[in-house]
C-alpha cells in the first residue's frame, strides 16, 4: 500500500492488520462475496491514504481514527460486511458530492484585474444546482448521449457509398458468389447509438441451398452453448461435395465462419484499391489490420481535399450473415473462438424488435432509458465495460415487473435500473432475456465487478456522480 509524502511508524503495522483481517474476510466470503470485498477494500484504501496524505497530526489522527472505525466493518463477519459496507460508502460518497455541489454553488475568487463574472455564467451554476434528477437526465441525454440528426446523416451516407462499392467489386469480381443484397445494420440504423455516430455493420447475406443445408441449434450441437449454432452440410450421398458453391469452405461436414471471413479477409480487405476509393468518396478509407473481424477506418475529408482531424473516424464492420426465418447468424470469429465451425446467434435483432414494440404499446421512455444508460456507462472508465447487450436485457427483465415507462416516470426507473444491476453484479450473472442459459456478465474481470460495484453504489444516494 503506497503513501504519498512521510510515513509513520505506525502505518507500516496498519497496513499489515489491513491485508490480515481483508485475506481472512476473502475466506469468510468466499467467491459469491468478491464484488462486495473489493468495494470495502477501495474504501478503506481510500480513507487511509487521505490519512496518510493529511499534513498537520491532528488530521491524520482524526482521518485514521475513521479509517480504524470503518476498518471494523470488513473484519467483521460477512453478515455485518454487507450491512455496514453500504453504509460507509455512502456517508463518504454524499459528503464528498455535497461539497462538489457547494463548490459549484459557489462565486470563484476573482483577481483585482477581473471583472465580475456575467450574469449567464451565475445562472448556470446555479442551475446546476437547483435541476432535479428528472431534468438533469433529459438536459444529459439531449446534451451527451443523443446524436445530431446530421451527424448521423453523414455517418449513413459514408456506410452507404462502402457498402456500394463492396457489392459492385464482388459482383464483378466473383459474379459466381451467391449473395444476397447488403445493406446496413446495427445501433446506427436503429437510432440507438449515443455519444457519436462512428461505427456502423454491413451485412453480407449469404445464400444457401435450403436442400444442402441445416442450421443447427447450439443447444444441439456438441459444444451447447445457446449462441455457437452450427450449419451443416446435408444430403451428401445425392448432392455430393461441389454442387454448392460454399462447400468449399467446409471443415469437418460443416460451414466454417473462421473460413468464411478469411475468405472475405483476403478478397475484399487486401484486395480493393481502397486509395482509389478514397479519392472517389473524398475521404480516407482503409482497412483495420490486426484483428479477427472484417473492419473499415473512414475518416472524412474537408473541402480543401485534406483529412478532417477533429472528426472522430467511422469505423464499418462487414458482417458474412445466415438467415433463416427470424434466426441470424453471424460469422464472428472473435465471439466463437477457438471453433472455427461456429456460427453466432445474434440476439440484437430480438432485442430491439422487444423493446420498440413495448415503447409502441404504451408510449414508453424505454428506448430512450437505454440510450441514457449506454451513454453513462461509455462516458464513465469504470462502467465502460459494459455494454449494450446487458443494458437492454436489464431493462427487458425490469419490464416484466414494471408497467409505468412514461416520461414523468423517467428518474425512478433510472434508479431502479442502478439498483437493478447491483444485484445482477454482486450475484455475478445477468441472464439473457431470450436466452436464459447465457450469462451476459461473464466476460467480466473481478476488478472490473468491484470497480463498477463501488461506482454504482455511490451513485445509489447521488445518481447525479453519473451524470457529471
Amino acid at each position: 500500500m503506497n503513501f504519498h509524502g512521510s510515513r509513520r511508524r505506525g502505518e507500516d503495522g496498519i497496513a499489515m492488520v489491513i491485508d490480515f483481517l481483508l485475506s481472512n474476510a476473502r475466506l469468510v466470503l468466499g467467491v459469491g462475496g468478491a464484488a462486495v470485498l473489493g468495494i470495502a477494500t477501495l474504501a478503506v484504501k481510500r480513507l487511509i491514504e487521505r490519512a496518510g496524505r493529511a499534513a498537520d497530526a491532528e488530521k491524520v489522527e482524526q482521518k485514521m481514527a475513521e479509517s480504524w472505525e470503518e476498518l471494523s466493518l470488513v473484519s467483521a463477519s460477512p453478515t455485518l460486511l454487507k450491512k455496514g459496507i453500504e453504509g460507509v460508502v455512502m456517508k463518504h460518497v454524499a459528503k464528498a458530492t455535497k461539497q462538489q455541489k457547494g463548490d459549484l454553488c459557489q462565486q470563484p475568487p476573482t483577481s483585482s484585474l477581473e471583472l465580475q463574472p456575467k450574469p449567464e455564467s451565475k445562472s448556470k451554476r446555479l442551475q446546476l444546482c437547483v435541476l432535479s434528477l428528472q431534468e438533469r437526465l433529459q438536459q444529459y441525454y439531449h446534451t451527451r448521449a443523443a446524436l445530431a440528426p446530421q451527424e448521423v446523416q453523414r455517418a449513413q451516407s459514408l456506410a452507404l457509398d462502402i457498402c456500394t462499392e463492396i457489392q459492385g467489386f464482388l459482383h464483378s469480381r466473383h459474379p459466381d458468389m451467391p449473395l444476397g443484397e447488403m445493406s446496413l445494420g446495427g445501433s446506427l440504423l436503429d437510432d440507438l447509438q449515443v455519444v457519436s455516430a462512428d461505427h456502423a455493420c454491413l451485412l453480407v447475406p449469404l445464400q444457401l441451398e435450403a436442400s444442402l443445408w441445416h442450421l443447427v441449434p447450439g443447444e444441439e450441437t456438441l459444444l451447447t452453448h445457446p449462441l455457437h449454432w452450427m450449419v451443416r452440410r446435408v444430403n451428401l450421398e445425392y448432392f455430393p461435395r461441389g454442387r454448392s458453391y460454399w462447400d468449399r469452405y467446409l471443415v469437418g461436414g460443416y460451414l466454417s465462419s473462421e473460413a468464411v471471413v478469411n475468405m472475405f479477409s483476403k478478397t475484399v480487405m487486401e484486395t480493393m484499391n481502397w486509395p482509389t476509393i478514397s479519392s472517389t468518396l473524398d475521404c480516407l478509407v482503409r482497412p483495420v489490420p490486426g484483428g479477427p473481424d472484417l473492419r473499415l477506418e473512414i475518416r472524412p475529408g474537408n473541402e480543401n481535399g485534406g483529412i478532417e482531424s477533429s472528426t472522430p473516424p467511422l469505423f464499418i464492420s462487414m458482417l458474412p450473415l445466415l438467415r433463416d426465418e427470424d434466426v441470424a447468424l453471424t460469422a464472428q470469429p472473435e465471439l466463437t473462438s477457438p471453433w472455427v465451425n461456429a456460427w453466432h446467434l445474434s440476439l440484437y435483432p430480438w432485442e430491439t424488435q422487444r423493446l420498440a414494440q413495448l415503447d409502441a404499446s404504451d408510449g414508453g421512455y424505454r428506448r430512450l432509458t437505454l440510450k441514457i444508460l449506454k451513454a453513462v456507462c461509455r462516458l464513465n472508465p469504470a462502467l465502460r465495460p459494459l455494454k449494450a447487450a446487458p443494458l437492454a436485457n436489464l431493462i427487458l427483465h425490469l419490464s416484466d415487473g414494471e408497467s409505468d415507462w412514461s416520461e414523468s416516470s423517467l428518474d425512478v426507473r433510472f434508479q431502479q435500473c442502478i439498483t437493478e444491476l447491483i444485484g445482477y453484479l454482486e450475484q455475478g450473472a445477468l441472464h439473457s432475456y431470450f436466452k436464459p442459459a447465457v450469462n451476459l456478465l461473464s466476460s467480466l474481470s473481478e476488478d472490473q465487478v468491484d470497480q463498477m460495484g463501488f461506482m454504482l453504489y455511490c451513485a445509489v444516494s447521488e445518481p447525479e456522480i453519473l451524470l457529471i
